[in-house]
């Protein structure tokens, strides 16, 4: 893996470690050898069965009791000790957002400047939504942008709300896997990608009878 060849000081997971594949222990124990940080997810809460799955929509609903029923005891009890919220280097993470941990998305600037103005830190960082993002208020202006490959960012100045998308599933139309190396010496960060296994994801999650929609959007990167 590329994080093995280049291991950056500190690695930290913003949540959905489970939920939509078909490797939900696999997932559990490398996110757990690796992370030195990780939030819990809605889609990691329902699987551990700290939320009602009557909350999904189908395909994620099937996803979801799917998972709960091959989750290994090791697994369930990694999960049900996350939390969706945490701070670290200066830097406040949620898995959704600072207003609701759990649920809500910020896609526009209306919900990044709320997510802003109920936070104190330079730099915030959100996941949830499967896209890779920036906000960057400065001088009482917010401007948001999408971030393909190679984005990078100065956090030097200004207050900024960054998701580094997803190493699953991401929905921004590039398949690849999405993350995002922040230098915190040098206040900036970059966006990436890597190349994966799509079609070993999709055999997988169709011979274990999961929905066929989870399959296909992992090609379109949606």
């Amino acid at each position: 893996m590329r994080l093995e060849r280049n291991r950056p000081d500190a690695i930290w997971c913003l949540g959905d470690t489970v939920g939509y594949g078909a490797r939900p222990n696999d997932c559990c124990a490398l996110v757990e050898a690796m992370a030195d940080l990780c939030l819990a997810g809605n889609h990691d809460l329902v699987v551990s069965g700290a939320i009602d799955i009557g909350a999904f929509n189908h395909e994620a609903a099937a996803a979801a009791r799917w998972s709960r029923g091959v989750l290994s005891e090791r697994a369930r009890a990694w999960l049900s000790g996350l939390e969706p919220a945490a701070v670290a280097e200066g830097l406040e993470l949620y898995h959704a957002s600072p207003r609701d941990p759990i649920w809500e998305y910020v896609l526009d600037e209306n919900v990044a400047l709320a997510s802003l103005a109920v936070t104190e830190a330079p730099v915030v960082l959100v996941g949830h939504s499967h896209i890779a993002l920036t906000f960057e208020l400065a001088q009482g202006e917010l401007v948001g942008r999408l971030a393909p490959e190679g984005s990078r960012i100065s956090f030097a100045e200004g207050r900024w709300l960054v998701n580094p998308g997803s190493v699953g599933q991401p929905r921004d139309n590039d398949p690849r896997a999405a993350y995002l190396l922040l230098d915190l010496e040098a206040r900036a960060a970059e966006f990436h990608r890597v190349e994966y296994d799509v079609a070993g994801a999709q055999r997988e999650i169709r011979e274990a009878g999961l929905p066929e929609g989870l399959a296909k959007r992992l090609e379109l990167g949606q």
